[in-house]
């Protein structure tokens, strides 16, 4: 009887258990792997896999997490299944790179039925994002072998010409080293100085809600004097001949420049790669510089807010150049819109994993934009400016953009929400035969301010026997011909305040970004074009150039003609020399004689435009050879007296070499970061 009994119950649940499967597809019977388990760094790719679904549909989807205990709607990224071309099977699999955000991933699976799609609950492109009511499975975690080491390395330049700033995250806040040398055996190390910001920091949501934030890990920084012993010897011989001609030898300028090797981390918590880079070498003929704006990052999801894919291309091309110039000294520079996280903390990571390759191999420069900056709380907010300053920065407020990165100077400025003061705001460096000054169009520039006095001062006290050119890069554009409206009470304000200083010092080049677009001016005052057939370093105009076209893909409309409001401008102003919607950066290579920049395009690597702008210096006046300016026909004892007296410089010039490659290795040390610098 007993036997029966159990009988009837054993085949009752297995046709409650089969109605169950055909009417709510079981979780059990939905699986979902990754594979490795775990990863040695960040970007490398895990394969995703999943069997069992039911009657696929196209809008089911994977969910990635990290922390894995996130909630369901607080993924960073999403990927569709149809990605795989056998998802209609129920069954796929995905590959995906990761970046190592100190903590472990997982991956979720979800059915997201047609009638749920919710239109008010989207990105910023108004797709839906995907619903989270119908988890079917959640695969294991994925992690890193050391999650908690060293990554995202990149340079800058300090106040000091002869050191190089250091900079990388750690997920613990233990002292961290750069260990540093000449070569491979890299008998220096010198300890970093750690920083970091809380949630508490930033101003917002969603920068400060449990969807945007992750933990940043801690931030170190150290510099390093780059111990390189400099010759600058001048000797100039002038003989008094019978026609009363003379011979002069113009100054010789040999620079010792070394090839750094560097790895950051620590015995205890194991060293990164290593890492090379160029000294900085102030008293170079040549200045080699790779500039462009609003780039931001690619990830290989979808997300809240659309990635900028065209990003990844900006910086292998840059790499490519690099690579071609050898153990020539060059540095980045980035005028705002940086990562375009606005305030979803992890894109940072995954922009310092994307620039790493170029930013641990030369200084990269930043100047703060919109999307790093902007919300309502921020404390300048002039009346005429409601409509330029808006919600940008994700509730981020400037704190990630301030701590991130270290640049030379100490600007900053009160966040006014009790965070850490909003620093890299305005400074300016030599480099080479170019004097670079970086403002900030998000914080007061006008006439009485700080940054007002600060910009006058520093154009004022360039010596341009020394620095010829000068270039000024700011976010936000002071002349394009693109339909910014939003931006035009700012405008007014900066040709009021800020052009006179820049007509009035000579500045030879201004780069904005901002506008999405590439579009070369000529050499303007006041909207007039002064000479629109040449361009000179003459003082009495600057040239403009917008470089935002790095990776952004929103592309600002020309401004429209006045008679047809619903047509763009064409053929384009007068005073736009030439314009273009192509991705790409520019490069900038600058002698005492000329400034060359180039725009480059990424999608052939190739020039799209040159602009070449004379400094009207002597020529052979700082060269870095010695040189003979005439040839005047002496008799063979003047000849004699001077070549005797050439060898006896030569002499005491390859002592000083040998006696400053003898004292250089003790004084190639690293020395920690001031606490003012910071």
């Amino acid at each position: 009887m007993c036997s029966s009994q159990e009988s009837s119950l054993s085949l009752a649940i297995s046709i409650l258990l089969a109605g169950f499967s055909i009417f709510c597809p079981s979780a059990a019977a939905v699986s979902i792997s990754v594979s490795p388990k775990t990863l040695i760094r960040s970007n490398r790719t895990v394969v995703i896999r999943w069997s069992g679904v039911p009657s696929p549909s196209s809008l089911d989807w994977v969910g990635i997490y990290s922390p894995p205990d996130s909630s369901d709607d607080h993924f960073i990224g999403y990927l569709f299944l149809n990605s795989s071309p056998s998802w209609p099977s129920g069954s796929g699999e995905l590959r995906i790179p990761l970046v190592n955000l100190r903590s472990n991933y997982a991956f979720r699976l979800f059915r997201w039925k047609p009638e749920e799609v919710n239109y008010r609950h989207h990105d910023h492109d108004h797709n839906p994002l995907p619903g989270t009511r119908h988890r079917l499975a959640q695969s294991e975690e994925v992690g890193f072998e050391h999650p908690a080491a060293p990554e995202q390395l990149h340079l800058s330049f300090t106040d000091r010409g002869d050191e190089m700033r250091v900079m990388f995250v750690t997920g613990y806040g233990k002292e961290e080293f750069v260990r540093y040398g000449l070569d491979e055996t890299m008998d220096r190390i010198v300890g970093t100085k750690v920083t970091r910001y809380e949630r508490k920091d930033m101003c917002d949501s969603p920068a400060n809600s449990s969807l945007g934030w992750r933990d940043p890990g801690f931030i170190h920084s150290g510099s390093a004097s780059k111990g390189v012993c400099l010759l600058h010897a001048a000797l100039t011989i002038s003989i008094i001949l019978p026609s009363f001609s003379y011979r002069k030898y113009y100054p010789i300028v040999h620079t010792l420049k070394y090839l750094n090797i560097a790895q950051v981390g620590s015995d205890a918590s194991g060293w990164g790669e290593t890492y090379s880079f160029i000294s900085r070498d102030n008293e170079a003929n040549e200045t080699i510089a790779f500039l462009f704006g609003d780039m931001g990052t690619s990830v290989p999801y979808a997300t809240f807010y659309r990635a900028q894919e065209e990003s990844k291309s900006t910086v292998q091309w840059i790499l490519r150049d690099l690579k071609n110039l050898g153990n020539k000294p060059a540095f980045i520079s980035h005028i705002g819109d940086i990562s375009y996280a606005r305030g979803f903390s992890w894109i940072w990571d995954e922009f310092f994993n994307l620039i790493e390759p170029i930013a641990s191999r030369v200084p990269y420069h930043v100047c703060i934009g919109n999307h790093e900056y902007d919300w309502p709380l921020q404390p300048w907010r002039p009346g005429w400016s409601w409509g330029v300053y808006g919600t940008d920065g994700g509730g981020e407020c400037g704190v990630p953009y301030s701590l991130k990165f270290t640049m030379p100077g100490n600007s900053s400025f009160p966040t006014g929400t009790g965070a850490p003061d909003t620093r890299n705001l305005y400074f300016s460096f030599d480099a080479g035969v170019v004097h670079f000054l970086y403002i900030s169009t998000e914080t007061d520039f006008m006439q009485g301010s700080d940054q007002y006095n600060f910009i006058k001062h520093d154009l004022e006290n360039v010596d341009r026997t020394r620095t010829p050119f000068i270039v000024v890069q700011g976010h936000r554009p002071m002349y394009t011909t693109s339909n910014e409206i939003r931006d035009a009470p700012m405008r007014e304000r900066m040709l009021d305040h800020l052009e006179p200083l820049l007509v009035e010092n000579n500045v030879t080049l201004a780069l904005w970004g901002h506008v999405h677009r590439y579009e070369r001016f000529c050499s303007l005052r006041n909207y007039s074009c002064v000479d629109a057939s040449s361009y000179s370093n003459s003082g009495s105009a600057t040239v403009h150039v917008v470089i935002g076209m790095a990776g952004q893909d929103w592309q600002a409309s020309w401004k429209p003609r006045p008679d047809h409001t619903d047509l763009p401008i064409f053929p384009q102003p007068k005073q736009s020399m030439y314009r273009g919607g192509e991705f790409g950066y520019t490069k900038l290579v600058a002698t005492r004689e000329k400034l060359t920049l180039t725009y480059i395009g990424n999608h052939d690597g190739e020039v799209h435009d040159v602009v070449e702008i004379q400094s009207g210096l002597i020529t052979e006046v700082g060269s870095h050879d010695f040189i003979v300016v005439s040839e005047p026909k002496l008799s063979w004892y003047v000849q004699g007296a001077g070549i005797l007296m050439l060898g006896a410089f030569i002499g005491y010039v390859l002592g000083f070499v040998t006696r400053c490659k003898r004292d250089a290795a003790p004084r190639n040390t690293w020395t920690p970061v001031k606490s003012e610098e910071m």
